[in-house]
């Protein structure tokens, strides 16, 4: 038995998931996208049941890869029962999207969650009346108190019926609907009519069919047929919400929104809280890393370095211990305190805050407001920050997304500019090249928002109420991001570092040194060394500033290069290919093509700039 979740984002739809699934959790994606899927399996009678929570929508008729996903699962007949949640302090707005389930004729039930929250707004909700204005079983739950929780299964199981109540469309709609029912040769169902109308479907008959009748009731309304049904749905909803919900007067208050969404003094806690997160991030994964770094090589490089091994085995051996420890040393300290403390942040509500305040500035670059998150979450680790774009609506600000969070400089690079420009050139000068770093993602955002194809969605967004967040929950969802990131990144960086150790071994380094040698030095002004240290920092971007001293001989980098080259080596490495880390989650998340094209990408730019700073170096000494 398949039981599917479906609900409004911020509806508590996952935490319901985790209470009724716990820990035994599988991840998934959806044949085709990148869009996650998660189940977990229960015993109920002897009898498996398998849970999957689907990505929270607003409808079943948008473009979004969730909201297409969705409707597909439910078309293909996947689920012997769907649990439709809503919010009960927001039924009204959560009803257009259970109107359009009931729709289909599939047996379900109807939460009600967030009682709790509701009953501190003075709202009451007649769940008798609801049911038998729906058909279906109604439920008044409130998943962050446990409240009626152990009932959802067994209610879902024994008593989802397909619910009864048929909005009422425009005559001319209905008209249309009749119509199409009776054009295809098997006869198509209702919802099957009124998707056709949209221009969603696979029957070519009867898309052709609604095309026609959809121009001349376009020409009859002056408007799209779409806005047609969604103002019958909102009608409908707005019907039903009065008869089933009372409010008592002078109980809603917006207490701390007062100030967090405020323009002025929204920004500012924002910007406190987004700093606050980075340099939490920064600081306890530096720790971590410190920790983990040091206990590798004190424990495994050393002895490793003592051992009478075959050259060939020693380089494989080393290759191979040098990627776990990039991997558990660098990337995952990181992956790990991001997503404990945003998983805290995104259980309170904030994060759609965070969103709301950030709207308007995302969208010069042809993003939305919750594309900041993953951008913040780039400055401690690109790796986390593009498995972060999933939640972004649209294949095309995704991929812009992508773009943009591989520019921006993480900690790996700060170590970079820290420890090469700030020491041996200056603390202006580095920071001047995090001015560079930041007006390039400026101008590639722009750039990018104009060139790259498809339409720019807007932001329907529903504000939850804030709240204390769930221990449970936040672990869940850092387990989650923690286990994907060790079973994705983790062999395809293995994989890489032995295959770059063998390179290594049999000369072929040296080759590339030789072949690199006119670019490197004759248009950056670098030593012919610097490329074999270009290439360990795709590795793992602060190998680069190691690599850089093994291969200089010396620590004190100043006595073999110049202060120009030393910042321009910063500053290529910088914005060189990323690590292979993120390369590989990008072929994870984006495909093998948007990893190639970002790679190039950035291999332009930081040759690029590197090449312009050398060359006016040599005009105007500036260091």
């Amino acid at each position: 038995m398949k039981i599917g979740l479906i609900g409004n984002p911020n509806v508590g739809k996952s935490l319901i998931f985790s209470h009724l699934t716990g820990i035994g959790v599988e991840v998934s994606n959806y044949p085709g996208t990148t869009v996650d899927i998660l189940s977990g399996v229960l015993c109920i009678n002897r009898i498996p049941v398998e849970i999957i929570d689907l990505p929270g929508i607003y409808s079943l008729d948008g473009e979004s890869d969730e909201e297409r996903l969705v409707r597909d699962m439910i078309l293909s007949h996947t689920f012997d029962v769907l649990i439709v949640i809503l919010d009960a302090a927001h039924l009204e707005r959560n009803l257009y999207l259970f109107l359009q389930v009931l729709e289909h004729h599939i047996p379900l039930i109807a939460v009600l969650n967030m009682a709790d929250e509701a009953e501190k707004q003075g709202i009451e909700i007649d769940t008798k009346t609801l049911s038998e204005i729906t058909g279906v079983p109604v439920l008044l739950t409130s998943a962050t108190l446990g409240k009626n929780i152990p009932e959802i299964i067994p209610l879902a199981t024994q008593q989802a019926r397909v619910g009864t109540y048929q909005v009422s469309y425009d005559r001319h709609i209905e008209a249309a609907v009749r119509t199409l029912m009776r054009i295809s040769g098997s006869g198509s169902s209702r919802v099957f009519a009124l998707l056709a109308l949209q221009g969603i479907g696979n029957d070519p008959l009867l898309l052709e069919a609604a095309k026609t009748i959809t121009g001349e009731l376009e020409e009859e309304h002056r408007m799209p047929v779409s806005s047609l049904l969604a103002g019958n749905r909102h009608h409908a909803a707005r019907e039903i919400a009065v008869r089933v919900v009372s409010k008592a007067l002078g109980k809603e208050m917006r207490g701390l929104d007062t100030w967090l969404l405020t323009p002025f003094s929204g920004v500012l806690i924002m910007i406190g809280i987004l700093l606050s997160l980075l340099i939490s991030v920064f600081f306890i994964g530096s720790y971590l890393e410190e920790c983990i770094v040091l206990a590798f090589d004190l424990w495994v490089l050393a002895p490793l370095a003592n051992a009478s091994l075959d050259p060939l085995v020693y380089e494989l051996a080393f290759s191979f211990v040098i990627a776990i420890q990039a991997g558990l040393g660098i990337a995952f300290p990181f992956v790990f305190t991001f997503y404990l403390l945003m998983s805290v942040v995104e259980d309170t509500g904030y994060m759609s805050r965070i969103a709301f305040l950030a709207d308007r500035i995302m969208h010069r670059f042809g993003l939305h407001g919750q594309a900041i998150i993953p951008m913040v979450l780039g400055l401690g680790c690109n790796v986390p920050a593009i498995m972060a774009i999933r939640q972004i609506g649209t294949k095309r600000e995704r991929h812009i997304a992508a773009f943009l969070i591989t520019m921006v400089p993480c900690s790996a690079r700060t170590v970079i500019i820290a420890g090469i420009v700030s020491v041996f050139v200056g603390l202006f000068a580095a920071l001047s090249i995090y001015l560079i770093i930041f007006t390039l993602i400026l101008l590639s955002g722009l750039f990018l928002s104009r060139i790259t194809p498809g339409t720019q969605m807007g932001m329907v967004l529903e504000v939850p109420p804030l709240r204390v967040p769930s221990p449970a929950m936040v672990l869940t969802r850092t387990w989650i991001h923690i286990r994907e990131f060790l079973i994705i990144a983790m062999p395809l960086l293995i994989v890489s570092s032995m295959v770059l150790g063998l390179l290594g071994f049999y000369g072929v380094l040296d080759v590339i040194e030789s072949a690199t040698a006119p670019v490197v030095n004759g248009i950056l002004g670098l030593p012919p060394f610097a490329s074999t240290a270009l290439l360990f920092g795709i590795l793992r971007k602060e190998m680069a500033f190691e690599t850089l001293i093994v291969l200089a001989g010396t620590a004190t980098l100043t006595d073999v290069m110049t202060r120009v080259q030393l910042y321009v080596f910063a500053l290529v490495s910088t914005l060189f290919i990323p690590c292979i880390s993120t390369i590989a989650v990008l072929y994870r998340e984006q495909g093998l093509m948007t990893a190639i094209q970002i790679s190039l990408y950035t291999v332009f730019l930081g040759c690029t700039a590197g090449a312009i700073v050398h060359w006016i170096s040599t005009m105007v000494p500036f260091f």
